[in-house]
């Protein structure tokens, strides 16, 4: 192994260890709690060790987005492909995406709440946010009526499901419905096309 092969390794592996403290410190305590102060502390680096890495702590929180955006991608993936029919995967992404935003507020924060600087949307998005949202597109494609724009009718799901997930974590929507509320999107999005496996 080379000096440069071992240095980029090393490199990567800094980048991975400040990446996975900050998003324990934001899930454990909040985005407040993660400063460059507090993660070199964590990390047992210094702060300029940690700016060698990332300009701050915006393009750290950024880091964690595309690393959560991964780890969506990969829960519904295998939602999708654990179900058969349209209307079922469908319905298990719906639950998954939910599901996912109560269980790691602070990474679904950075990934979907917090301004960060990332590039949504367009080719030059990193490809966990382009899997991400292709694993939505993958389910609503199939319902997609003729004329319509499929990646428009997925973003409209999303945007559907992010604000069941945003509105019932802040307590806005009761969490006893949440399971009728999907029920009823799901319905609404296949409005009774016939099922297909």
């Amino acid at each position: 192994m080379t000096i440069q092969t071992r240095r980029e390794r090393e490199r990567a592996e800094r980048e991975r260890l400040i990446v996975t403290a900050a998003r324990e410190l934001a899930e454990a305590e909040g985005w407040d709690a993660v400063t460059t102060r507090r993660l070199a502390a964590e990390i047992e680096y210094s702060q300029p060790v940690l700016y060698s890495h990332f300009k701050g702590k915006d393009a750290i929180m950024a880091a964690v987005a595309v690393q959560g955006c991964a780890d969506l991608a990969t829960e519904l993936r295998q939602a999708r492909t654990a179900v058969r029919g349209t209307r079922e995967a469908l319905a298990a992404v719906a639950e998954t995406y939910t599901s996912f935003a109560r269980r790691r507020p602070a990474l679904y924060d950075a990934m979907f709440t917090h301004l960060v600087d990332l590039p949504f949307a367009t080719e030059e998005a990193p490809a966990p946010l382009r899997e991400a949202f292709g694993e939505l597109l993958v389910v609503v494609e199939p319902i997609t009526s003729e004329g319509e724009d499929p990646g428009l009718l997925t973003e409209t799901f999303w945007a559907g499901l992010h604000g069941l997930a945003t509105l019932m974590r802040s307590g806005r929507l009761p969490e006893k419905a949440h399971g009728e509320r999907l029920a009823l999107l799901i319905s609404h999005f296949t409005g009774g096309r016939p099922q297909t496996a």
